[in-house]
């Protein structure tokens, strides 16, 4: 059975750093572009960033840009997601997720065409 399982997050003080990891199990992702997404309490899920494939390919959520930098190990079928210079709105669920097999190439941030979602890893930025 595919799944993705995220980790990586915490407790960070405002300024701070994490990286998110996002393995997964039971397919390999080097065929996959991958989103990391976010979800904060009373608010929809918004998308992060997504990654191509090969890495060759990012995109980013215009308020994130210069903070946050998606990778992929494609031997260690794991995709990051380094945050920096966290704030408190950044604090949410984060999750990763992959598309269905038909639209695996397509990184997109549009959450409703993922299908495959890790259970999230929670992220609070505070003081």
């Amino acid at each position: 059975q595919s799944q993705l399982v995220e980790s990586g997050g915490g407790l960070v003080q405002p300024g701070g750093s994490l990286r998110l990891s996002c393995a997964a199990s039971g397919f390999t992702l080097d065929s996959y572009a991958i989103g990391w997404f976010r979800q904060a309490p009373g608010k929809e899920r918004e998308g992060v960033s997504c990654i191509s494939s090969s890495g060759g390919s990012t995109k980013y959520a215009d308020s994130l840009k210069g903070r946050f930098t998606i990778s992929r190990d494609n031997a260690k079928n794991t995709v990051y997601l380094q945050m920096n210079s966290l704030k408190p709105e950044d604090t949410a669920v984060y999750y990763c997720a992959a598309p269905p097999r038909l639209l695996k190439s397509l990184c997109t941030m549009n959450p409703s065409l993922y299908n495959n979602w890790g259970q999230g890893t929670q992220v609070t930025v505070s003081s």
